[in-house]
């Protein structure tokens, strides 16, 4: 009996390499790069991190409070550098205040994503497969992490049915589901938009994004003031930073920013809050000031939308980000918006009154 001829035109799909996070590699790393990726010099420093990491924490978060208020400055100094990988959802839920919420809302979490309803279904399960599109946990249809992120988001529209669900909320919520959890994600979603240790974040969310408004105001008024040579240049080319800002305040730079970068952004974004958003905006600019002051509006706008690699260096970048001391100006900046808005909402209110519609 003559054997099939195999078609030898056939081909069979080779695996997808995936980097250490999960993300499908768009480039083919020859064995040799990858056997020199990491010296035994180190494998021995992650290990010494990892162990002064794990005596921090304690057993489940045990000694976290009492280090924290004992040694604030080793705490804020060794996450600056970088929370070990495989303590980073452990130790976001400690510093988010999120592992309180949980303890506190037993059930609350099962009742919203089994019992409840949400207007916004159709909204969410259109645009899960459109965040982090290229990870795997994300990439099968109704596989196991497209469910996850589906009730995470679901849960939340129904725990705040004012903000309801916004597409940049779905970037949040997967990249805390990498780390955690959807119950543990969930309520770090909560702690963060709610305020439970940092200003809460709705206002990123709700209808006329007034948070992004004012954001955006103070970081424009910032870089004005630390690259004023960088300023003009964007009035003459009439660049405003909604065109290239909005994103990194939504997402927190999780949306098109390598991930690496994004999760060391995310470590210091829980522990100290927002300002590590405008300060990583100042240090983007910054790092590009040369380039960006010769580029006309056409090749700006691309400009800031792909940063070169050698500036998502998170160890040259965020050393750069620290140098950048904000908080005072941005709470100024906060009252020169809010006095500036107050008046704009009462001139609108009065001009309601004299012409009613």
């Amino acid at each position: 009996m003559e054997k099939k001829r195999v078609d030898e035109s056939v081909q069979v799909p080779a695996p997808i390499r995936v980097d250490r996070f999960g993300f499908a590699k768009q480039e083919h790393i020859s064995p040799d790069r990858l056997a020199k990726s990491k010296s035994a010099f180190e494998y021995q420093r992650e290990e010494r991190k990892l162990r002064k990491w794990r005596k921090m924490i304690g057993v489940g978060g045990s000694d976290w409070k009492h280090y924290v208020r004992r040694k604030p400055n080793v705490v804020k100094r060794r996450i600056r550098k970088g929370i070990p990988d495989s303590l980073r959802g452990l130790v976001w839920q400690l510093i988010s205040g999120s592992r309180d919420l949980l303890l506190m809302n037993p059930g609350v979490y099962e009742q919203l994503v089994i019992y409840e309803t949400s207007a916004s279904e159709l909204d969410i399960i259109r645009d899960i497969s459109r965040t982090f599109p290229s990870h795997v946990f994300y990439q099968q249809r109704h596989g196991p992490g497209q469910r996850s992120l589906y009730n995470v988001l679901k849960a939340y529209s129904v725990y705040d049915r004012e903000v309801g669900y916004v597409q940049g909320m779905g970037f949040l919520a997967g990249l805390l589901l990498l780390y955690m959890s959807e119950e543990d994600a969930f309520w770090l979603l909560v702690a963060l938009l709610k305020g439970a240790v940092h200003a809460p974040m709705e206002g990123l969310y709700l209808e006329g994004l007034p948070l992004v408004q004012q954001y955006l105001f103070q970081f424009d008024n910032l870089m004005r003031e630390y690259m004023p040579k960088l300023g003009e240049h964007f009035t003459r080319e009439m660049i405003n930073p909604s065109m290239y800002g909005s994103q990194w305040f939504i997402t927190v730079f999780s949306y098109s920013f390598p991930f690496h970068l994004a999760l060391r952004i995310w470590d210091v974004f829980l522990y100290e809050g927002v300002k590590i958003v405008f300060k990583v905006g100042l240090a983007l600019l910054k790092y590009c000031h040369d380039d960006l002051v010769k580029l006309p509006f056409e090749k700006l706008i691309p400009a800031l939308k792909n940063f070169p690699d050698d500036a998502m260096d998170p160890d040259k970048l965020l050393p750069m980000a620290y140098s950048y001391k904000v908080s005072k100006r941005l709470e100024e900046l906060k009252l020169e918006y809010e006095k500036k808005n107050g008046k704009l909402a009462a001139s609108k209110a009065k001009q309601k009154q004299k012409h009613p519609a």
